[in-house]
């Protein structure tokens, strides 16, 4: 019996064998009834059939060993599957079970019922296990895209929430040190705590700011009329104060007005020069230079100290990623998201942000950006 044929005539005992395989899978598996633990397993075996009995050429069958035999258009079951698997709370170990389950009891059961194996039934039982890792595979795909977006969203809203207590503390931390009433050691626990505080809204800011650029929409921007120079000399100032013992020169030339967004573009230069600070060599030179000219502006932002290792450079403006500084620092002030956000604003203007780093040469973050 050719094995489309035994799977189409005894959907049951397999479909019975998946349930009582799920059932076992951790507490998700435990708390479901019958009809969530079969979940999308028919419609999976009618499509396992009909690829069963679909002709296949040396090329598709290739394809399809490399991941790239999906089905375009409409989802297919595997993909429902792998959706309501993150939705019940399976992790994606128990989904995979699942699958390695399935194929081991449609073999036992196959096998059982034919007796023995001949030449066309080891050319099912091949096609067999493609369809089941093609099948597997856009389960996980599809698991790991919606739990990935869950997580963005659950982020999303815990930094949108975060935000009005934390301005409160600010506020409230604020006016008490405007009040110029606060003695010793009263003020500096004040002032530690609004230092605190808006070091947290930073924080948060930059958590909205990677949820926005990874759920589809982006970073906003609003161009208006700014003075690309004068801005990041402001930048300057800020970052020279926070770091006194740090000393950055800047040189601008050219043409430095355009349209951009000025807040976002102040989040930029902050990002850059505290990154400079924080791995450069301490008490080095952070040298900033600014260039306009007929169709853009250039910034650099070049410093000395240990250099990017070269296979951290691929990933440098991926979220999360962190980078070892010289300093040592027991406790990071920041989620490592500086470097992707100033890369998603970058973009959304049109430009490039690019960086090189050698023991030689040092380390040199450059921005161009259409005026």
């Amino acid at each position: 019996m050719r094995l489309a044929d035994y799977i189409e005539g005894n959907h049951e005992p397999i479909l019975a064998e998946w349930q009582a395989f799920a059932a076992t899978c951790g507490p998700a598996g435990a708390g479901m009834d019958p009809i969530a633990l079969r979940d999308h397993a028919r419609e999976m075996l009618k499509a396992i059939v009909a690829d069963l009995r679909t002709p296949q050429t040396a090329v598709e069958q290739i394809a399809k060993s490399k991941g790239e035999g999906g089905h375009e258009g409409a989802e297919t079951a595997a993909e429902v599957h792998g959706a309501g698997r993150a939705e019940d709370g399976f992790t994606v170990s128990e989904m995979v079970s699942e699958y390695r389950a399935l194929r081991a009891s449609v073999i036992r059961l196959w096998t059982k019922a034919c007796g023995s194996l001949t030449g066309a039934d080891l050319e099912d039982l091949t096609r067999f296990n493609e369809t089941i890792d093609q099948s597997l595979a856009e389960s996980i795909a599809r698991y790991t895209f919606d739990l990935d977006r869950s997580k963005e969203m659950f982020l999303a809203v815990l930094g949108h929430d975060l935000r009005s207590p934390l301005n409160a503390v600010i506020m409230a931390s604020q006016f008490m040190l405007d009040t110029e009433e606060l003695e010793e050691p009263h003020r500096s626990l004040v002032t530690r705590t609004l230092r605190s505080g808006r070091r947290m809204n930073t924080m948060v800011g930059d958590l909205l700011d990677f949820t926005r650029g990874r759920l589809g929409a982006g970073i906003p921007i609003v161009r208006k009329s700014m003075d690309f120079g004068k801005e990041m000399s402001h930048a300057v100032d800020e970052v020279s104060a926070a770091h006194p013992a740090s000393v950055l020169e800047l040189e601008t030339s050219g043409e430095l007005r355009g349209d951009w967004d000025c807040p976002r573009m102040g989040q930029v230069f902050s990002n850059l020069l505290n990154n400079a600070v924080q791995h450069g060599m301490p008490n080095g030179v952070i040298k900033l230079t600014v260039r306009g000219d007929a169709h853009d502006v250039a910034l650099d932002v070049h410093n000395w100290g240990p250099a990017i290792p070269s296979s951290a450079i691929g990933g440098l403006f991926s979220p999360f990623k962190r980078l070892n500084s010289n300093q040592n620092e027991p406790h990071p002030t920041s989620l490592g998201l500086g470097l992707y956000i100033a890369e998603r604003i970058v973009s959304a203007h049109g430009g490039t942000i690019t960086v090189t780093s050698s023991e030689q040469e040092g380390t040199r973050f450059a921005v161009r950006l259409p005026r």
